[in-house]
C-alpha cells in the first residue's frame, strides 16, 4: 500500500494567525518582572516602617480633634499630620489602606497622642474610641429639665432638643407608650460622646427605660389590670411626692386605693406640673386657676393623660408594688410623711406637721 505524504503547513498565515495556533499559557495575578518587585518592595517597606514606627516613635501631648461624619481616609490623615500625631502622612495613608482601615474609620471627636503610632492611631480611630462624658438625669426630672443637659453635651439650642423631643411619633417609634417622651427618659448615669446627635441620646435613654420591664414586672403589671402608661403615670407621682425611698410603696398604696374607690388623686405634684413647676407654697388660688387641666387631680377624676417626670426605678417597683390601707399621707418637716386613714386623722396630723413646722423654725 501507498502512504500518503503529510500534510503541509499552511503557508501566508499573517503572524498573529500562527500566534493564534500556539497553546495559551495560564497568567498569575502575582506581580511580574521589576515593576512587580517594586510594588512589594514597597508594600513590605511601609508595613516595615509602621512596625518600627510602633516601637520607636514615644507619644507626646494629648491632641483633642473631631473626625467629621463623612471624612475620607485622606481628609483625616491631613487633620492627623497637621496636629502632629503622626509623620509619614503619604506612608500613613497607603498602611491604612493596606489593612484597610480605610473605610472603618468612625466619626467623633478623640482623644489622640502627638507621634502615635501609625498603628495605635489607626485602633482608635477604626474601633470608635471617642471621647465621652457623664451625663446624669436625677430621677423625676421632665422633658423641659432634661433638654438642657442634652443640648449642653450636644452642642446645639435648647429649643432644638425640645423639638426632636416632640415630634409626633417619637414615642412610637422609640418603642415607650406616649403619649410623648415625657416619664420615659430614664434617669440614670450615661457614658456619651461628646457632640452626639440629642436622637441618639434620647434613644438611649428610652432603651435603658425599655430595659426595666422585666418579664416579672410585665406580669405583675397585668396582675394590676394597668396599662403600662397609667403605671409609669402614677410611678411618676410617687416620685415626685417621696423624699424617702422606704416610704415609696406606702405612697402608691394611698394613691391606688383612692383609685379603686373612685377618691379624687388629690396630688399636689401634678398641680404643680399644670402650673408650670415647682413652688415653694401651693396655695388655693393657683390649684383653683387650673381647675380645668387635665392634670389637675384636685378637680379631675383619676389619673393625669401621662406621666409628669421620669420616675427612678423604686418608684416603678413601688408602683407595681403598693403596702397599707391608707387614704391620706402629710408631709412632716424631715421629709417623712404620716400615713392615715381617715379624714379626721388626716386633719389631725395636718395640724401637727404645722405646729412642727412653727416649733421648727
Amino acid at each position: 500500500m501507498s502512504r500518503k505524504p503529510p500534510p503541509k503547513k499552511p503557508k501566508g498565515l499573517p503572524k498573529s494567525a500562527r500566534q493564534a495556533t500556539r497553546p495559551v499559557r495560564a497568567v498569575s495575578g502575582r506581580p511580574r518582572g521589576r515593576a512587580g518587585v517594586w510594588i512589594l518592595g514597597g508594600i513590605v517597606a511601609t508595613v516595615a516602617v509602621g512596625l518600627v514606627v510602633s516601637v520607636t516613635w514615644r507619644p507626646g501631648a494629648a491632641v483633642v480633634l473631631t473626625v467629621p461624619a463623612g471624612a475620607s481616609l485622606s481628609e483625616v490623615a491631613d487633620t492627623l499630620s497637621d496636629r502632629g500625631v503622626i509623620r509619614a502622612r503619604p506612608l500613613f495613608v497607603l498602611f491604612a489602606r493596606m489593612l484597610r482601615a480605610d473605610t472603618a474609620i468612625k466619626a467623633g471627636p478623640y482623644e489622640l497622642r502627638e507621634r502615635s503610632s501609625w498603628a495605635s492611631a489607626l485602633r482608635s480611630l477604626t474601633r470608635g474610641e471617642v471621647v465621652t462624658e457623664l451625663v446624669t438625669i436625677p430621677e423625676g426630672f421632665t422633658v423641659a429639665q432634661i433638654a438642657p443637659r442634652i443640648a449642653e453635651l450636644s452642642d446645639v439650642p435648647v429649643d432644638s432638643v425640645l423639638a426632636i423631643a416632640a415630634a409626633p411619633g417619637l414615642a412610637d417609634a422609640l418603642g415607650v407608650p406616649g403619649p410623648s417622651l415625657e416619664g420615659y427618659l430614664f434617669p440614670d448615669t450615661y457614658r456619651l460622646a461628646r457632640g452626639v446627635a440629642p436622637m441618639t441620646v434620647l434613644a438611649a435613654m428610652t432603651a435603658r427605660y425599655r430595659s426595666v420591664w422585666t418579664p416579672e414586672r410585665r406580669a405583675r403589671l397585668d396582675s394590676l389590670e394597668m396599662t403600662e402608661a397609667e403605671l409609669v403615670t402614677l410611678a411618676s407621682i410617687v416620685q415626685a411626692e417621696a423624699r424617702r425611698v422606704d416610704e415609696m410603696p406606702q405612697i402608691a398604696g394611698v394613691y391606688h386605693n383612692r383609685l379603686e374607690r373612685g377618691m379624687l388623686l388629690q396630688a399636689d405634684p401634678t398641680v404643680l406640673y399644670a402650673l408650670g413647676g415647682y413652688r415653694a407654697r401651693l396655695l388655693f388660688a393657683a390649684i383653683d386657676s387650673v381647675a380645668d387641666n387635665p392634670y389637675n387631680t384636685y378637680t379631675q377624676a383619676g389619673l393625669p393623660p401621662g406621666p409628669i417626670g421620669s420616675p427612678g426605678d423604686a418608684a416603678i417597683e413601688a408602683a407595681l408594688h403598693p403596702t397599707g390601707d391608707y387614704l391620706y399621707f402629710v408631709a412632716w418637716p424631715d421629709g417623712s410623711h404620716v400615713f392615715t386613714r381617715s379624714l379626721v386623722e388626716h386633719n389631725q396630723a395636718v395640724s401637727r406637721a404645722r405646729a412642727a413646722a412653727q416649733g421648727r423654725g
